[in-house]
This record gives structure tokens, C-alpha cells and sequence, in this order.
């Protein structure tokens, strides 16, 4: 550690006025990334938690591990060459858009570089897999400003624009691998899918709800298996990153609104409410996508709103529609309203307690000179007169 320290410190004039300047945001990535950021305060009160954003990002990394290395195991070693396109390609764009600006590279891109892969099919051609991290990246977020300035999840709007663009190649899925050792040897694909467990549910076919909790049916790379997505989801939520306000709406009005539909429009809504849960991209989007704490609400009661709106949009769409999964949309869509939940939330709230100011006051001076309590001079002289 201390090599490393001495080397950064030696290169340090290069970057900082020298004649690398332009270089300092990569330069400041590196370092925090291997060491820790050189800045501190200089005057009280001075920050000790140590849950910085490169911190909070590697816990929501170590949550998406699972569910990558199921991937792999279930669709071979081209996820790894699938998130590594993912993560050149976006990263470079990321430390490009900083050099020029002259601004910090932030840590937000690891976890939208990896979640990118995760919602694509394992057969996805790399090519395209370079188009839509770049068009996210540069559409979704550094248009916009930047880290913390995006008002959509960067993943999403790369995987919109796939889905719109090129709908066949996104709806190429890979039969999952069956027993030990799966395709963890195996590179290439070697058959394709006709359908998802959501594709077969129109025609009435239900995948066993054993496979979709394990994990084994054909999808997306990151979202076949229940089990290891909630599992983050607890992990996420016991150590604060994601708020369980979120997902709890997210899936209670999914199920809410599916069961009060299933009853009025059966021919429509056909499909068990807790299987529709379990399939497709719905677990994977509550958990890691609408939790993203830069594109939802802040406040707690906005939301419950949004995971309300969420759920309830993916229930219509994918009943409703010609589009089998409605996972994106929803959350793109609920990105849109977020800040206007936000705004009715605090609006809201100041003007009950606004109101409840007035009250008081009101009553204040609706007390009758009777009721108020003499001072006692004034007693004094109201008795010798």
C-alpha cells in the first residue's frame, strides 16, 4: 500500500498543473479506486462514515455477483465477454466526457456497466452490446451533466433503444444449461430459445415455478433466478444502499392491482399474479433499477408512489400490449415522474404545516381578554378605581 501511495504521490505534479493536466480526472479514479480520495475537510465537523459513493457502488456490486455467476453458469463464459464490452466501452466514454469537462470520474458507471449486461439475452452480438451501453451512457446520463444530473437510468435507456431499434436480436434468448457444471466451460451458444417463461405464458403454457425461483429458464442474463435476486435485494436493504419502500410498492401494487384485474377481465389477465412475480425482469427492476437513488424520488412518501406507479404500469403493459415485458418502459416512465412526486410531496407537507401554524395562531388570538390571565398591575389598579 505504501508503494502504491509513493507512486501516486510521485506522479501527482504531472497532473495537477503539469503538463498532463487534462488527465487529472482519470488520474483521481485510479487513485481513490485503489486508495482513497486525497481531498478532506479542512474545519469541523469532519465526516467519519466511511460509506462513500465508491463504497456504496461495491455493495451494490457485491449484490449483482450472484446473479452474475448464475448467468455464467447457465449461458457459459460469453457473459463474462458481454459485461467486459459493457464496461470498456461505457467506461471510456465516462473517463472521455470527464477529461474534457475537467471534472471527477465517478464510481456510478461500475454499477450501471455491470446491471447493462445483466438485462441483455446471453446471445446478444457484442456489437450491439458497444451501441447500447454508449448510447445510454451518452443519452441517458453525460448529456444531461454527468453522474447525479441523469434523470433516467443509463441501463435502461441503452436497453430501450436496443428493444426499439433492433426488437429480434433482443428477443434471441439461450436455452439455460441443465446439471453440473453447466456451461461454465463453454463460450459460445449453442442453441436459441423459442420463448421466454412470459413469451409462453400467452400461449397458456407456464413454466414450473421451481425453474423461474432457481433460476433455470431461458431470459434475460442477470433475471432468471428469484432466488439469488431477492437475496441481494435483503442485502441491499439490511445495509441501507436501497430503500425497501421501493420495492416493497413496486411489487404490492403489481400484485394488488393483477388480483383485482384477474377477477374483472380473467380473458386478460390470465396468468397467476405470484408466477407473472417471479418471471421476467420484474424482481430484477424492483431490486437494482428502481432503487437507483439518482433517477427515484428522495422523499418516503414519493417513494411509495413511484413502486406504485412501477408496478402497476409493468402489470398493464404486459397484458395489455403487443410487448411481453413492460419492466422498462415502467421504470423509464417512473423516472420521468419522480421529480414531480417529489415536488407534490413537499408542497404537501409545507402547506399542512402551514396550515396547522395558522390554526394555532388562530386560536391564539381568538382568546377573549376574559380568558387571558391579568398581569397584576393591572388588577391592582382595577381594584382602587
Amino acid at each position: 500500500m505504501r508503494l502504491l501511495e509513493n507512486l501516486f504521490d510521485g506522479l501527482r505534479p504531472k497532473v495537477e498543473g503539469g503538463r498532463f493536466a487534462r488527465a487529472k480526472p482519470l488520474f483521481d479514479a485510479i487513485n481513490n479506486f485503489f486508495l482513497w480520495p486525497r481531498t478532506a475537510t479542512e474545519t469541523a465537523p469532519h465526516i467519519r462514515d466511511p460509506l462513500d459513493v465508491k463504497r456504496y457502488m461495491t455493495l451494490v456490486i457485491l449484490a449483482l455477483v450472484p446473479t452474475l455467476a448464475a448467468g455464467v453458469y447457465l449461458f457459459g463464459l460469453r457473459v463474462l465477454a458481454v459485461v467486459l464490452v459493457s464496461y470498456v466501452v461505457g467506461g471510456s466514454i465516462e473517463v472521455l466526457f470527464a477529461c474534457v469537462r475537467r471534472e471527477e470520474i465517478n464510481e456510478g458507471f461500475l454499477v450501471t456497466g455491470l446491471i447493462f449486461p445483466l438485462i441483455l439475452p446471453p446471445g446478444v452480438p457484442l456489437w450491439l452490446v458497444a451501441l447500447g451501453i454508449a448510447a445510454g451512457v451518452i443519452i441517458g446520463k453525460e448529456i444531461f451533466g454527468g453522474t447525479g444530473r441523469n434523470p433516467f437510468n443509463a441501463a435502461l435507456v441503452g436497453r430501450c433503444l436496443l428493444v426499439l431499434a433492433y426488437p429480434s436480436r433482443l428477443n434471441a434468448f439461450v436455452a439455460p444449461a441443465s446439471g453440473w457444471p453447466g456451461r461454465l466451460a463453454t463460450y459460445g451458444v449453442d442453441a436459441l430459445s423459442g420463448a421466454t417463461p412470459l413469451a409462453a405464458a400467452k400461449t397458456g403454457a407456464l413454466e414450473p415455478i421451481g425453474n423461474l425461483f432457481w433460476g433455470n429458464v431461458s431470459g434475460s442474463i442477470g433475471e432468471t433466478s428469484a432466488l439469488l435476486i431477492l437475496a441481494g435485494g435483503i442485502f441491499l436493504v439490511l445495509v441501507g444502499v436501497a430503500n425497501w419502500r421501493t420495492i416493497v410498492s413496486v411489487l404490492g401494487s403489481f400484485a394488488v392491482l393483477g388480483l383485482a384485474l384477474g377477477g374483472l377481465a380473467p380473458s386478460h389477465f390470465s396468468s397467476p399474479v405470484g408466477w407473472q412475480m417471479l418471471a421476467g425482469g420484474l424482481l430484477f427492476g424492483a431490486v437494482f433499477m428502481a432503487t437507483d437513488p439518482v433517477t427515484s424520488p428522495i422523499t418516503g412518501a414519493g417513494k411509495v408512489a413511484y413502486g406504485i406507479l412501477i408496478g402497476a404500469l409493468v402489470l398493464l403493459i404486459r397484458n395489455l400490449t403487443g410487448y411481453v415485458e413492460g419492466v422498462t418502459f415502467a421504470i423509464l416512465l417512473g423516472n420521468i415522474a419522480a421529480p414531480t412526486m417529489d415536488a407534490a410531496v413537499v408542497r404537501w407537507r409545507v402547506r399542512s404545516l402551514d396550515q396547522a401554524l395558522r390554526q394555532a395562531q388562530g386560536r391564539e388570538h381568538g382568546r377573549t381578554a376574559r380568558d387571558r390571565p391579568e398581569p397584576v398591575e393591572g388588577r391592582r389598579l382595577a381594584r382602587e378605581a
